[in-house]
């Protein structure tokens, strides 16, 4: 997109910006931008010197053991089976 742009391009948005801001505050949004530029740069430049933090060494851990419940479960019962068969009469 800004490939097509050209030396015209500049001079006309260079004119928008002073009938915008007018030539008094121009120094000063010049000045601004050369400072959040600078910041921008040393910041930058100050991010990628920093040390990595190194890694917090952690403990290993055992592998979880299967712990029995602390009540007894009953297994499942079919209700049919715990039905008494009834006596058969001949």
């Amino acid at each position: 997109m800004l490939q097509n742009l050209t030396g015209w391009h500049a001079l006309i948005v260079l004119a928008i910006v002073l009938l915008i801001f007018g030539a008094a505050k121009l120094p000063a949004l010049a000045r601004s931008v050369g400072q959040s530029v600078r910041i921008l740069k040393q910041e930058s430049t100050d991010a990628a010197s920093d040390d990595p933090v190194p890694p917090t060494t952690a403990v290993p851990v055992a592998p979880a053991v299967p712990v029995a419940p602390a009540v007894p479960v009953a297994p499942a019962v079919p209700v049919a089976a715990s039905v008494p068969p009834t006596p058969s009469t001949p």
